[in-house]
C-alpha cells in the first residue's frame, strides 16, 4: 500500500499540538524528530547513552511527520492542517515556520522510520525511558526503566513537558497514593507514577488512539498491569476523589480542568500540571489560586513550565 507523508517543520514548543492536529486529521501514525530530545545528551547530564554523531537528527526545531493511507485524500485535508497549525498562535504557541510538505512512501519505509530516533534516555533521577526493542538494563540500583513502544502515534516520552511532570511526581509521591492521569497520551506518566509507588491509577484521554497507545505501553511494563486506561473528556463525570491529579496538557485545557481537579482531590492532595508555555503561566497559576489551590513549586525547562499545587487542609 502507498501512503502519503505529511511533514510539518515547527518549533519545539509546538510539537505536541502539531502532532495532535495531524492525528485528528486521520493519520495512522506520527513520527517526531525534535532537537530538544537530544539536548540532554550533548550536555551529558545523565551520562552519554548515545553518540549523537551516529544518529540522524535535527539540530534545531522539530519535524513532525504523519502518515495517511490511500483511503484519505490528502489534498482535501491539507488546507485544514495548514490553518490549524497557523492558528496555534491563538493559544500562545509559536508554530513557525509551519512549513507543510507531502510525499509518497511505502509501508516498509515509514512503519519503522521512527525507530532510529528513539534510544534509552535517563529522564529524571530515578526514571529512564527505553524503547521496547532495546534490552537496556538499569545501571544503578534505584533506576527504574519504563519500556515504551511509541509506535505510530506518539513521541519518545522525553519532551520537556513530560520531564517536568515526571520530576514533579518524584517530588511529591511518597507511596500508596491514588491518582488520575488526565490526557495520558502514551501512558508514560502513569507508568512512572507506578514505579515511584502510586498504588492505584486511572488514565484518561479524549482520543481513542491515545487510549490504545497507552494500553499497549502498559502491557510492556508488568508493574503497570493494574492501571486502567479509558476514554474520557478530562474529569467530566468522575466523582471519586484521589490523592493526585496529573495533567500534561496545554494551558487552555488545564483551565477547565482546574475545578474538576478540585472536586476530585482529597484534602491535601496534589495537582500536578505541565504543558504550560511560559507566557501562560500567570494565567494558570491565578486560576488555580482562585479555585483555592496552594502553589508549592514552579518547575521550568526551556520555554515550558510545570506547577505543583495542593488542596489545602483545614488548618492551612
Amino acid at each position: 500500500m502507498q501512503w502519503t507523508e505529511v511533514s510539518v517543520i515547527t518549533t519545539n514548543e509546538a510539537v505536541e499540538a502539531v502532532s495532535n492536529i495531524l492525528q485528528e486529521a486521520g493519520a495512522s501514525g506520527v513520527k517526531i524528530d525534535d532537537a530538544a530530545d537530544y539536548d540532554h545528551l550533548k550536555a551529558g547530564k545523565y551520562g552519554e547513552i548515545v553518540d549523537l554523531k551516529t544518529i540522524p537528527h535535527r539540530t534545531s526545531g522539530a519535524e513532525i511527520s504523519a502518515y495517511y493511507p490511500e483511503t484519505i485524500f490528502v489534498p482535501e485535508i491539507l488546507p485544514t492542517i495548514k490553518q490549524r497549525v497557523s492558528d496555534l498562535t491563538k493559544f500562545g504557541l509559536d508554530p513557525t515556520p509551519g512549513t507543510v510538505t507531502t510525499k509518497a512512501v511505502d509501508d516498509v519505509s515509514w512503519a519503522t522510520a521512527w525507530q532510529k530516533y528513539y534510544h534509552p534516555v535517563r529522564v529524571t533521577r530515578y526514571l529512564t525511558v527505553s524503547p521496547s526493542w532495546e534490552n537496556y538494563q538499569p545501571v544503578q540500583p534505584d533506576e527504574h526503566v519504563i519500556r515504551l513502544d511509541p509506535g505510530m502515534a506518539f513521541g519518545t516520552g522525553t519532551h520537556p513537558t513530560t520531564r517536568l511532570s515526571m520530576t514533579a511526581l518524584e517530588m511529591v509521591v511518597r507511596g500508596g497514593e491514588t491518582m488520575y492521569d488526565v490526557g495520558t497520551g502514551s501512558g508514560v506518566l502513569s507508568i512512572a507514577a507506578k514505579y515511584l509507588g502510586v498504588k492505584q491509577i486511572t488514565a484518561f484521554d479524549l482520543d481513542n488512539v491515545a487510549v490504545r497507545s497507552a494500553k499497549t505501553n502498559l502491557d510492556l511494563n508488568p508493574i503497570a498491569k493494574d492501571i486502567v486506561a479509558k476514554p474520557n473528556d478530562l474529569l467530566k463525570g468522575i466523582h471519586q476523589p484521589v490523592d493526585l491529579v496529573v495533567a500534561n496538557i496545554l494551558a487552555e485545557i488545564i483551565l477547565p480542568l482546574i475545578p474538576q481537579a478540585w472536586e476530585n482531590l482529597n484534602v491535601g492532595g496534589y495537582f500536578l500540571t505541565s504543558g504550560i508555555i511560559a507566557d501562560k503561566l500567570d494565567e494558570v497559576v491565578a486560576a488555580q489560586e482562585k479555585q483555592g489551590f496552594i502553589i508549592d513549586n514552579i518547575l521550568q525547562m526551556k520555554d515550558w513550565r510545570g506547577v505543583i499545587a495542593h488542596k489545602p487542609t483545614e488548618d492551612e
